[in-house]
């Protein structure tokens, strides 16, 4: 009876001890993960902040032959948030609003009469959707919906600023565009973009003197260098040993 008892004693403190053991031998053979920028890109799903920089450039403008005097080329740089939703293993759909400052623009059209026509086009903004392709940390998509155009116009004569009524509001209009977009850390991303900006032709109602000269076209084309960070993003996939 002693010996069966002393083996019961001896086979429950092996039982106890196991578990030690184990996690001792684990402890050999196995490492932390590793993660490397490419397995970061697992999921795009989440919102995100960024600010961008870049270059604006205006369309062709004219009333009706009649020259207008601009700087066209102006440096640009703003802010933009977001959220995509990743809903199929390689498609993004998403939704963005963006703002963009604009370095001093003065579009000026001088008319017989000594009419002075001018507009500062302070600003660009959006709010689009979009839908990309991803290949994990790369994602080329593009984008469109409603834009805005912060202007800041007036009329002279002789100098004097004056009164006037333009039958189109070039405030308002549509933006479309294309990018690709590379998440480089868990949290961030580089973006490269083209965006194209319509905001219609207007012609002068009032005074009636300029009616005769027809109407100008109002659009922009803009290239965009961008960064955002990015939240609620799922675990990234780790290196196995």
């Amino acid at each position: 009876m002693k010996k069966i008892l002393a083996a019961l004693v001896a086979f429950a403190a092996l039982t106890a001890a196991a578990p030690a053991l184990g996690a001792d031998l684990g402890a050999r053979y196995y490492k932390q993960p590793v993660y490397t920028p490419a397995m970061v890109a697992a999921q795009w799903t989440g919102f995100y902040i960024g600010g961008h920089l870049g270059g604006a450039f205006s369309g062709s403008h004219d009333f009706n032959g009649a020259v207008l005097s601009d700087s066209s080329a102006r440096l640009l740089g703003g802010v933009q948030a977001g959220l995509d939703w990743q809903f199929a293993p390689n498609w993004v759909l998403g939704t963005e609003g963006q703002y963009s400052w604009l370095g001093k623009n003065n579009l000026n059209a001088t008319f017989p009469g000594a009419y002075v026509y001018t507009n500062d086009q302070r600003g660009l903004g959006s709010v689009t959707a979009r839908i990309g392709y991803t290949w994990g940390a790369g994602l080329l998509y593009v984008k469109g919906g409603y834009a805005y155009s912060d202007n800041r116009e007036r009329l002279t004569l002789a100098g004097a600023p004056i009164p006037f009524l333009l039958d189109g509001n070039h405030s308002h209009g549509y933006t479309v565009g294309a990018g690709l977009e590379y998440m480089f850390a868990t949290n961030w991303s580089v973006k490269g973009e083209y965006m194209y900006y319509d905001f219609g032709s207007s012609r002068f109602v009032s005074p009636a003197a300029l009616a005769p000269f027809g109407s100008f076209h109002n659009d922009d084309h803009t290239l965009k260098l961008g960064v955002n960070y990015r939240f609620n993003f799922a675990s990234p996939v780790a290196a196995r040993y």
